[in-house]
């Protein structure tokens, strides 16, 4: 695979933008553009002290660029609307205007004894744009752009893994306004957080736990019961396997773990990037035909920390959707959001073979 070329910038406002291309050559960015103002992030953590849980607060993002009239990631929108500079590109990653993280302070959660603490949200947002062309998808787009996605990845979860204040990075999408999505053009995003959030952290815990029984990775045991089962699994590779969890929360739910146990992106060979491409795609193809229309869906890579316990960790994707079909849709009742205890309604095997069916080459 021909290696991806970065070219690294700084917008007349400060932010920084990376260009990741797949030929040599791009000449020096012309990064001119007269954006809007910038807030200035406000964001700080305060801890639920019921549950011990840091709540991000970014009042700031209510602010946030959405579909309008002109897309910012578009090469040929106005001067004072565009966010990605400098003509076509291939992959682009910038800093957030609207960031969840980066606000006033230096340090991460602290474990303070105060009932109400709160801290600084030190950290990093960023935005992946997939492609300068706006009328294509992730799972629309040529093996070669996926690799470069996948390359971008790797590369900022590297470069962001080496920063102080940061202890998870967390590539994911929202595609489709139905799940929050802002913006039409294919896009996603990667948040440094100063803190491993709860979810992720509780994994981690299970991980340890299971490991000080002396249990060998609890992943890759999960791993291996999903491809001895066959019913759930829904793509294999030589690196890579597809499958409906076997406690499947979402409608349409797809976990796809490297057969390989290894703790993030950065981590991947180039045999094992290059697999990805493929069915990593095929996987989101899936989710655009296996309804009468494409399902909105939300994406998450789950890595390992940055800096603890790796050797946990094992890398893999979670896509999910909150629709069975384009009329059916998974609302989170209160029993849910208030009481954390979700109901399924979904049979994951026959989400699985729905999934198996699905075209992917149209």
């Amino acid at each position: 695979m021909t290696p991806v070329h970065r070219t690294s910038a700084t917008l007349t406002d400060g932010r920084r933008i990376h260009y990741y291309d797949e030929h040599p050559g791009r000449p020096q960015a012309d990064v001119r553009h007269e954006p809007a103002p910038t807030p200035v992030p406000s964001s700080s953590l305060r801890r639920d002290p019921t549950t011990r849980e840091w709540i991000l607060m970014a009042p700031h993002r209510r602010g946030r660029s959405a579909t309008g009239p002109y897309c910012p990631l578009c090469t040929d929108s106005p001067r004072e609307v565009v966010e990605v500079p400098g003509g076509a590109y291939d992959v682009a990653v910038f800093d957030n205007r609207f960031p969840a993280l980066g606000g006033p302070g230096t340090t991460g959660p602290a474990d303070g004894s105060a009932l109400l603490a709160s801290a600084p949200a030190p950290g990093r947002c960023e935005v992946i744009s997939y492609s300068s062309d706006h009328g294509t998808t992730l799972a629309r787009l040529p093996l070669s752009r996926v690799r470069t996605v996948v390359d971008a990845w790797a590369d900022r979860t590297r470069e962001l893994n080496r920063l102080d204040e940061v202890e998870q990075v967390v590539c994911f999408e929202n595609r489709g306004a139905q799940v929050g999505a802002s913006l039409d053009h294919p896009h996603g995003q990667i948040y440094a957080y100063p803190w491993i959030p709860d979810r992720f952290r509780r994994m981690q815990e299970t991980a340890r736990q299971e490991h000080a029984c002396g249990e060998d990775c609890v992943f890759c045991r999960v791993l291996e019961a999903e491809e001895d089962a066959g019913s759930r699994v829904v793509a294999r590779s030589a690196h890579w396997t597809a499958f409906v969890p076997f406690a499947a929360r979402w409608p349409f739910e797809v976990h796809l773990y490297a057969r390989r146990h290894v703790p993030d992106l950065a981590a991947l060979q180039e045999e094992e990037r290059d697999d990805l491409s493929g069915i990593y795609r095929s996987v989101l193809r899936r989710f655009e035909t296996v309804a009468d229309r494409p399902l909105p869906y939300m994406a998450v890579w789950v890595q390992a920390p940055a800096r603890h316990d790796r050797e946990l960790a094992h890398l893999r994707a979670q896509v999910f959707s909150d629709r069975w079909d384009s009329g059916a849709v998974k609302r989170m009742a209160a029993g849910e959001l208030g009481a954390g205890a979700f109901v399924s309604e979904t049979d994951p095997e026959r989400a699985a073979e729905a999934l198996r069916q699905a075209p992917v080459t149209t």
